[in-house]
């Protein structure tokens, strides 16, 4: 990946054919290239629809069996739950980016409950994941690549606690938690994105 150093920790922490569902940071382009290259499973991105209409882009990830969420309805969230369901058998694990968009401070954003809705519907533990060092390679409005080395951190996994909304609100907390634990002091700290909303 461009000669660029990358530390993996917390692989340790997965089961061998056990599906998640991830939760990492989102903290640049080069996000999506260290969970591709050093996560090691089997896994789905979960999307939000709109991208499905880029070229080339969408019909590949389409073919490649990827989930798009529709929250133009209860009945289209159920649709994307039941794909889902599908797809996560024998070991395939689901990732999603809880907040949904690219930080522009290398701070981290609010979690949007959906993944943790996901799992809890289909009683899956979640993975927090944290990634650091994608900022400083090339921040959301950087128009060059500098070198850095990138840290991906895998927590432990947060099994369900029951089912519901309580389950869903403890869950992403403690994701969250786990999530910026890992980051430098620096971008330690919530602020508001508006990309998010």
């Amino acid at each position: 990946m461009l000669l660029i150093p990358v530390e993996v920790k917390g692989k340790e922490n997965l089961h061998k054919r056990t599906s998640y569902v991830f939760v990492p940071n989102h903290q640049g382009a080069f996000d999506i290239f260290l969970i591709y290259g050093f996560i090691g499973r089997n896994f789905k991105w979960m999307m939000k629809k709109s991208l499905r209409k880029l070229p080339f882009v969408g019909k590949a990830c389409q073919s490649a069996g990827h989930i798009f969420v529709d929250r133009s309805g209860p009945k289209k969230v159920l649709e994307t739950i039941l794909q889902a369901k599908e797809s996560l058998k024998d070991g395939v694990s689901l990732v999603v980016f809880p907040e949904g968009a690219r930080t522009f401070t290398g701070h981290m954003g609010y979690f949007k409950k959906g993944a943790f809705q996901l799992a809890d519907d289909l009683q899956l533990a979640v993975v927090p994941v944290t990634i650091d060092g994608s900022f400083e390679i090339l921040p959301r409005t950087g128009k060059w690549i500098h070198r850095h080395k990138m840290t991906l951190t895998i927590h432990k996994p947060i099994a369900p606690q029951g089912k519901g909304s309580r389950n869903i609100k403890e869950t992403l907390e403690e994701a969250y938690s786990a999530v910026e634990s890992a980051l430098p002091e620096k971008y330690k700290g919530m602020i508001y994105n508006a990309d998010q909303d």
